[in-house]
């Protein structure tokens, strides 16, 4: 019967059989990818009720769909609210994130238990893309190349140790000569071409770090290190940023980060930034030690520690790309948001120059020895950190290292913990008036002054062990800068055609992670003419004084020619 049915074109009995093993086979697959997806998302609905609160995830996509397409952190603020929890859980994809929305819970949670969060999550575009997190395994024998995505552990301590080699608390006093000195320069720069107040900026910051690292200041505002520089830190805080649009859709969907570039360029578009990057900082250092091994400078130090501690090329890179991201793009952002403060808030400048009047007086800028005298510029600096912080979602978020418990919530293990800084920031409770830039929040006797969980009154900078590295040297920088900009120059609004103010907008900042002001134009008057003289005069030793450290990078022009030709 079966040679029958084939003949007259009847299906078989084997064919018959075939067909209802592949509907069976079909049918159990369908059941088990079923059954494996409610298994997630029960687990996912148990971890909902004992997390923090927040919305509903749901099943795959968990709440990557309510994701603004800019500047989460104003959502996640109204979350905080909507739930009336300082701490909520967000979902991207399957997993959760934890967002810490005011100064109390950061400090309980990422100070005071800072041996606990203490590592890093799986970060798929920003460390795994890049090359910085080798494996989403914290255990992995190679945990990762660089110190900022680096889980915790050993390797960790080596590159944090390295660091401290170049740029912690005790090594950044060092530094105050030439960092004093690019300082003085950015006056007298400002001084000739007002207009390019941001290249100034820049170029002063890219110089600082580029001294400490190379032992070769950037002299021009056209030294292609700074374009580059810049492009490759902002670049890098985009790709940390929560998002529901490619490429940060691939932490909602990692399996989706395996697919190859060739297939997908669109997708993959600016992550080779970031590698090229790396490559970037590596030339620089191999140069530098190649002219003169024995000069005293922070990539020299590096390749002396090379043997000992078995570095690779691509950490050593990043140790010293690392120095740019600590000091250069984050330095120059927070000059660039001071000058907007001066334009929008002229009200507050008075009482500063008063104090520098009497301090320092018209015919010298400030100086270190000053420091202790000058009580309002100090909390005049301290407003400048936390009315609009660089790292607005507080840089890299952290990991607990073990399951942890916050107000009968649990928070598990390798959880993406992060601090939203600006809703840090804008707690009015601790900040009444939050938008306002008001530096008598900063002085002890001031009826607007509120208590704070740490002495600083801001969070900045980080928390626990993953506190930004270079704090030190940006405070520093920070501090003597905003002092002799406010000493030399009346900052002011620009003026149209008619001689009216040209407004400026206090909310309109850039999306990125290290977020800055939009440009925008203003007016830089010096205070008098003998605050010109010691302009001038001081801006003319300050170069002669640096020029030690004047020089050319053959190995850069390679470089940026070699890439052009690719491109």
């Amino acid at each position: 019967m079966a040679v029958i049915g084939s003949s007259m074109g009847l299906p078989s009995v084997s064919d018959i059989f075939a067909s209802n093993v592949l509907r069976l086979v079909l049918a159990l697959l369908a059941a088990s990818g079923l059954a494996g997806l409610l298994l997630d998302f029960a687990r996912m609905l148990r971890l909902h009720r004992k997390m923090p609160p927040g919305p509903m995830p749901w099943p795959i996509i968990g709440n990557t769909h309510l994701l603004p397409k800019v500047k989460p952190w104003y959502y996640f603020e109204q979350l905080s609210k909507q739930f009336d929890s300082p701490v909520i859980t967000f979902w991207i994809g399957r997993n959760p994130t934890v967002w810490i929305n005011d100064a109390q819970s950061a400090s309980e949670l990422l100070e005071k238990k800072a041996a606990v969060y203490s590592s890093r999550p799986r970060m798929v575009v920003f460390a795994e893309l890049t090359g910085m997190q080798q494996s989403s395994d914290p255990n992995a024998k190679v945990p990762g190349t660089n110190l900022v995505t680096m889980f915790y552990g050993e390797r960790w301590r080596v590159h944090r140790k390295l660091t401290h080699q170049g740029v912690g608390l005790q090594q950044v006093r060092r530094y105050r000569g030439f960092q004093n000195d690019e300082s003085k320069v950015i006056a007298y720069d400002i001084l000739r071409s007002p207009e390019q107040y941001v290249a100034h900026y820049e170029r002063y910051a890219a110089s600082v770090v580029s001294i400490i690292g190379f032992n070769r200041r950037v002299s021009s505002i056209e030294d292609p290190i700074i374009t580059e520089v810049i492009a490759v830190m902002q670049k890098a805080a985009e790709l940390k940023v929560p998002g529901k649009e490619f490429p940060m859709l691939f932490e909602t969907f990692p399996w989706m980060a395996r697919l190859s570039p060739s297939l997908f360029p669109w997708i993959f578009k600016g992550l080779g930034r970031r590698r090229r990057g790396q490559e970037f900082f590596y030339t620089l250092a191999e140069e530098a030690h190649t002219k003169d091994p024995d000069q005293s400078c922070y990539v020299n130090d590096l390749f002396k520690e090379q043997p000992k501690y078995n570095l690779r090329k691509q950490e050593i890179s990043s140790l010293a790309g690392n120095l740019f991201g600590a000091g250069s793009d984050t330095s120059s952002s927070t000059l660039i948001t001071f000058t907007l403060a001066c334009c929008a808030f002229p009200e507050v400048l008075p009482k500063v120059w008063e104090e520098l009047d009497r301090v320092v007086g018209p015919h010298r800028s400030p100086s270190w020895e000053d420091e202790p005298e000058l009580v309002y510029t100090k909390a005049f600096v301290k407003e400048v950190f936390r009315w609009r912080s660089v790292a607005i979602i507080g840089g890299q978020p952290h990991a607990p290292v073990s399951d942890d418990e916050w107000n009968g919530y649990i928070i598990p293990k390798g959880t993406w913990t992060q601090g939203n800084v600006w809703s840090i920031h804008h707690n009015e409770k601790d900040f009444p008036d939050p938008d306002r830039f008001n530096p008598d929040r900063y002085m002890k006797d001031s009826p607007e002054s509120r208590p704070f969980p740490n002495e600083k009154g801001y969070m900045t900078f980080g928390w626990g062990r993953r506190v930004c590295s270079g704090q030190g040297l940006a405070e520093q920088g920070t501090f003597i800068t905003v002092a002799r900009m406010l000493w030399a120059f009346n900052i002011q609004k620009a003026l149209d055609e008619q001689g009216n103010e040209v407004p400026v907008d206090i909310f309109s900042y850039t999306d990125g992670l290290n977020w800055r002001p939009q440009p925008f134009k203003c007016r830089f008057t010096v205070r008098s003419p003998e605050i010109r003289a010691a302009i001038e005069r001081e801006g003319r030793q300050a170069l002669q004084d640096l020029s030690e450290y004047d020089g050319e990078s053959e190995a850069m022009d390679r470089f940026f020619k070699h890439n052009k030709q690719e491109a």
